[in-house]
């Protein structure tokens, strides 16, 4: 490959639009192009990462059995409203309907499709079963970003276990964990494994695996004194009781004028700290009001209440629909006295007592409230977002809150698509029995500017050998020069005997533009040969991960090269 016939369109310049580290150095080193937000083109050195991702990811899917399938991207909607979920995912699915009148979706993930395919399952000898495909997925993202890592197109691996049991499902779900391991490892990952909420899917477990890194929309709870690690959506923590004064007063209403908020009654004369407050939420779920109740200085996190009332739509009241409900705005809520809806409340506010709350009457609040005997709870609910610094359930020690990136999630999904789809095999003695799935997902490009995340420096990206467009590039310092070109053709040609990929930069550029587009593409190995190295029969060999130079004489210099490069692909 020469450079001056490749289309590798590098800038100087950050793109104004980019924030995240691989966004920018993708753009700038000419592996991505923007078509619309939440599309990319993948040029020429993105294609050849790529296909090195699917490979890692395709050895080791093989190795535990996995069986490689492709299935269509466009969807009937019938199979998405037998399990439910046409309705369930709402606004994240691409539709569309064709000639005939048929609903139809481009597919955001299989389930349906592959579960549909193992209806042709007969026997239980058949089982178990892992296929896998890498498929184009479509998610009509609200908030498309950060390049590759928040996109509405893009490739996934998405394998399916069926078993017989639940024994056998923990046992695919074992073996895609190991197998999920091996693949970031050789992506060059330090992986945090952690808890997390099925969602959508359904089930009953996932666990993500992410990396580290400021460009990470997840936050995920870490203790460092044991192994406890969750996603904010699903984590726990324990926290210091508070001590109420527990006097029994009745409840008592006092005018709060101005105030709207937790932190305003704080301020208020006669108000309350955060932790002897009620904060009332007015959600809608399933389209029916809910209350919800924290302590004041506590946060809400939204997917713990979806996921424990087990609702497909939630959403917080609007405005107005907040005043239908209650009477009052937000900065003025309760639920004292409420019986006409349903009132969800976070654990850390059971049994407590002498608590301000809102009156639902704007500018009004209420002290003295004891919540177990003026509020009707229907329902306790860990409904609390944790907080840095709160101790680890499991050993008490601090928790540290890390911004990551998901790089694969899998799932234990059960007989839930089984069960909806009628698929079931004979077994051993005869009866009907349903397999339970597991479902195991990797972003490809998500993973490929995850690398660039954790592998960059001030001057470009930093690729590992094993995943690098190219390996090595010669470069030639007087492409003009024919003894200098004639050299590094030599060169060239020796490392490709070898089996190295390489790249020859044979531009009219100067030295300075070539040596930073080699750096910025991120090419682990740069051999450069120019007039007075040819003179002296010798060859420069940079390594682009510490920089270190070496000079070597042009008659071994492919062999030396070489023999690197095999070592450092392990």
């Amino acid at each position: 490959m020469r450079w001056s016939q490749a289309f590798i369109p590098t800038l100087r310049e950050d793109p104004a639009e980019a924030e995240a580290p691989s966004h920018r150095l993708l753009l700038r080193a000419g592996f991505i192009r923007q078509l619309m937000a939440g599309h990319y083109s993948l040029l020429l050195p993105a294609v050849r990462v790529r296909a090195k991702v699917i490979a890692v990811i395709r050895e080791e899917m093989d190795a535990i059995g996995g069986q490689e399938f492709l299935l269509p991207t466009l969807h009937p909607a019938d199979l998405w409203q037998r399990t439910g979920r046409w309705d369930l995912i709402g606004d994240e699915m691409f539709r569309l309907t064709d000639r005939r009148g048929t609903d139809l979706a481009l597919g955001m993930t299989h389930e349906e499709v592959f579960t549909h395919l193992a209806s042709e399952l007969a026997s239980y000898r058949q089982l178990p079963q892992v296929w896998y495909q890498f498929q184009t997925k479509f998610r009509d993202e609200p908030r498309p970003k950060a390049g590759l890592l928040r996109v509405r197109e893009f490739t996934m691996k998405d394998s399916y276990s069926f078993d017989l049991d639940d024994a056998g499902l923990d046992a695919a779900f074992e073996a895609h964990r190991a197998a999920y391991r091996r693949i970031f490892h050789r992506l060059g990952f330090d992986i945090v494994e952690v808890d997390a909420s099925a969602g959508m899917m359904g089930g009953k477990g996932s666990v993500e695996f992410m990396v580290r890194s400021g460009a990470g929309e997840d936050l995920v709870a870490v203790c460092r004194s044991c192994d406890y690690a969750a996603n904010l959506e699903t984590a726990t923590s324990s926290i210091e009781p508070v001590a109420d004064p527990g006097d029994g007063a009745a409840v008592e209403e006092f005018p709060t004028p101005g105030v709207r908020t937790i932190a305003d009654l704080v301020a208020f004369p006669g108000g309350a700290q955060g932790e002897h407050q009620v904060k009332t939420l007015v959600y809608l779920a399933d389209g029916q009001p809910i209350l919800v109740l924290l302590r004041g200085d506590h946060d809400l996190q939204e997917q713990k209440l979806a996921d424990g009332l087990g609702v497909a739509d939630l959403r917080p009241a609007t405005t107005d629909e907040v005043f239908e409900v209650l009477g009052a705005h937000p900065g003025s809520l309760g639920a004292v006295g409420v019986d006409t809806v349903r009132v969800v409340a976070d654990p850390a506010l059971s049994g407590r007592t002498g608590m301000t709350t809102g009156a639902n009457r704007d500018g009004h609040h209420l002290r003295h409230v004891d919540v177990a005997r003026d509020i009707a709870v229907e329902r306790w609910l860990d409904v609390r977002q944790v907080k840095a610094g709160e101790a680890c359930p499991t050993c008490g020690a601090p928790l540290a809150v890390e911004r990551t990136i998901e790089i694969g999630h899998i799932f234990k999904l059960g007989r839930r698509y089984t069960e909806a789809l009628g698929v079931s095999v004979l077994g051993p003695d005869g009866g009907a029995i349903t397999p339970t799935m597991g479902s195991y997902g990797i972003g490809v490009e998500r993973n490929l500017a995850a690398v660039v995340e954790v592998h960059h420096d001030e001057r470009g990206i930093v690729w590992p050998m094993a995943l690098a467009p190219w390996e090595v590039v010669v470069t030639l310092v007087r492409p003009d020069d024919d003894a200098v070109r004639a050299a590094g053709d030599a060169v060239t040609a020796s490392l490709q005997s070898a089996g190295v990929e390489v790249i020859l930069d044979d531009r009219n550029e100067r030295p300075g533009v070539k040596f930073a587009d080699a750096e910025l593409v991120g090419i682990p190995i740069r051999v450069t040969i120019g007039p007075r190295g040819v003179s002296a029969g010798l060859a420069e060999v940079v390594r682009r991960d510490d920089g270190t130079s070496e000079e070597h004489p042009l008659e071994v210099v492919a062999d030396l090269v070489a023999a690197a490069v095999a070592d450092r692909r392990r």
